[in-house]
């Protein structure tokens, strides 16, 4: 079988060589009826030097079951600090401004970085300055010192239509600066896990690893979105990208320049999406919107009267499907903003405003628990933190050079747990005010994953 194909493919091959001078006279025309043959290739000269490829170095402990055991290592003499190792990882990003050198990429490319390399198309490379990171939306902002920038101009994104062709940039692989194009295949994507607030544009120009941070353009070359995650059983391109609108990535860019974090409006209600038993209980004809299940006092939702068991439909007029809606929504509106919720409550439906005040989370000195927490601050999980089921402690600040710094701790680290004790709340944790054990481990989880800390 492969001898004959072999055959077949040298016979074709001479047929080939014998017509080649008359298909090197059948070349594609430079035009058609006078108008020039369409091309991308002008519009991708202006969009490709605002591209950028980012590399990133991370230094993570060594988890060893033997090496974490404060007995072992006493009874070997291996009291040194943990050992470390450098992971390194690929990313894109997007020159949002010449000026100043910001650049919009992803919190997953360069978020808990320890070293961050810029590298332009035109093979310069700068180190970059974290400026800020926004887990929830997935954004982040580096800043490099840099002249002779190239920055992407940003369109209106919720002009985007679907059907409307984009074209994706980046670096897939490290293989170096790469163009895809595809249509926009669906607006507002979200409940897709991974993020806190979500507001996708989804795409099938082609995205894979090494993408996240790149650009999704429209065809007059501005920036509609920042590339961010694919869905693939594979884990390689299959068609369904998603990229983070400009509107979105814009806002919280802003932010970030400004305060190097997002302060959100909240409104002070905690959700769950309808069962069908909910809705027969409740006396609901269906299944969509959010039920209340509780209600801070003092909040937003408070003063507009809002209470355990009503119902939020929409927002501003806009129908909410479930509770993931309604965190989307709230999430993604301005600190300040007045809103409009229509809650239905025994049959009835009324219409209340709300504005979004910033969260207030209950904080504990780390003091006041134990001594060598001196310098750390603790607060309760967000409502965001706390609608996903994650259940723990934030850490809000660490004092460098506290006894907490030198073991690793680090601010936005959550404490799942103190030795073997599971820290579901910050009530849990001032519990432990007065207990002194001979070794205060956390478990803590961060943006490299779920670490053991030992503070001495």
């Amino acid at each position: 079988m492969f001898v004959r194909f072999t055959r077949r493919l040298a016979a074709a091959a001479l047929v080939l060589m014998a017509a080649a001078p008359l298909v090197s006279r059948a070349a594609i025309p430079s035009s058609v009826d006078g108008q020039p043959m369409p091309s991308l290739a002008p519009m991708l000269e202006r969009v490709t030097p605002a591209v950028v490829n980012i590399s990133t170095k991370t230094r993570v402990q060594v988890r060893d079951p033997f090496f974490d055991d404060p007995m072992f290592r006493q009874f070997f003499g291996l009291q040194g600090s943990p050992r470390s190792r450098v992971e390194q990882s690929l990313g894109s990003g997007v020159v949002v401004d010449a000026a100043k050198g910001y650049i919009l990429t992803n919190n997953h490319v360069v978020g808990g970085a320890d070293d961050i390399t810029v590298t332009l198309q035109d093979g310069r490379d700068f180190k970059g300055k974290l400026v800020g990171t926004d887990p929830d939306t997935d954004v982040a902002v580096v800043k490099i010192e840099a002249t002779n920038l190239q920055a992407l101009p940003m369109a209106d994104s919720s002009k985007l239509r679907v059907g409307d062709f984009v074209v994706a940039v980046g670096d897939p692989f490290g293989l170096g600066q790469t163009v895809t194009s595809g249509i926009v295949s669906a607006l507002g994507r979200s409940g897709l896990g991974g993020t806190g607030y979500q507001n996708f544009i989804q795409t099938d120009a082609s995205i894979n690893p090494g993408n996240s941070g790149g650009a999704l353009v429209n065809l007059r070359g501005e920036l509609v979105g920042i590339n961010t995650m694919i869905f693939s059983p594979s884990g390689g391109n299959v068609g369904i990208g998603f990229a983070i609108p400009t509107n979105l990535s814009n806002d919280v860019m802003q932010q970030l320049i400004a305060h190097g974090k997002v302060n959100r409006g909240n409104l002070g209600v905690e959700t769950q999406d309808i069962t069908p038993r909910i809705a027969k209980v409740l006396g609901l004809k269906d299944s969509n919107g959010a039920v209340v299940t509780r209600v801070t006092t003092g909040s937003a939702a408070d003063s507009a009267d809002i209470q355990v068991g009503d119902v939020i439909t929409a927002m501003d007029g806009k129908p909410l499907r479930n509770a993931q809606d309604l965190r989307n929504a709230e999430g993604l509106m301005p600190l300040g903003s007045t809103v409009k919720l229509s809650v239905q409550r025994n049959g009835a439906v009324r219409e209340v405003t709300a504005k979004l005040v910033p969260e207030k989370l209950a904080t504990v000195d780390g003091a006041k628990l134990d001594a060598r927490l001196a310098g750390v601050t603790f607060s309760e999980l967000s409502q965001n933190l706390r609608s996903q089921g994650i259940k723990g402690v934030s850490v809000g600040s660490v004092r460098p050079g506290s006894l907490a710094a030198q073991a690793g701790l680090q601010a936005n680290d959550i404490v799942l747990g103190v030795g073997n004790l599971r820290i579901p709340d910050l009530h849990t944790l001032q519990q432990l005010a007065g207990v002194n054990p001979r070794q205060l481990v956390l478990v803590v989880s961060g943006d490299d994953g779920v670490r053991y800390v030992e503070i001495r």
